[in-house]
């Protein structure tokens, strides 16, 4: 029997790191430079306090990464929220592309209006973020959204 929660969204602080980091781990997603990020990171908390999911950016002026999208139950839709809330959020603050790094999500993103591309075409800017140095295996799939 699962009980639905209602999900509070709200910015991440540094006092939450500890369960994001978890989260991520849970996830098999890379740790590096996330929390560096963390004021751009949406999370999504149950009426429990717990964390239920999250979608970070990483912002680099007009254009941004999409990293750490997580959830801790799949299957309810938290994601996909979770990445509308995002991409709003960066519409909103003027970002004119996002880039993201998937190993296992490649099909999740299309809805969203990512398509995949080679990661010679992500905007140069973004090449700065860990992600694209050192977290992320060569074989991820390069994915990018005009806003």
């Amino acid at each position: 029997m699962t009980h639905t929660h209602s999900i509070t969204c709200r910015p991440a602080t540094p006092a939450d790191w500890p369960a994001i980091a978890a989260l991520l781990t849970q996830a098999e997603l890379p740790l590096a430079g996330a929390d560096e990020h963390l004021a751009d990171f949406t999370l999504a908390i149950s009426d429990d306090g717990a964390l239920a999911g999250l979608a970070g950016l990483e912002i680099y002026g007009d254009v941004a990464l999409l990293r750490s999208v997580a959830v801790a139950e799949r299957g309810q839709g938290l994601g996909q929220a979770l990445v509308r809330e995002v991409i709003a959020a960066a519409q909103a603050r003027g970002i004119r592309q996002i880039a993201l790094l998937t190993t296992t999500a490649a099909g999740f993103f299309p809805r969203f209006g990512f398509r995949p591309v080679e990661r010679s075409d992500i905007p140069e800017a973004l090449h700065a973020s860990r992600e694209f140095q050192d977290a992320c295996p060569a074989s991820a799939v390069a994915m990018l959204a005009d806003l």
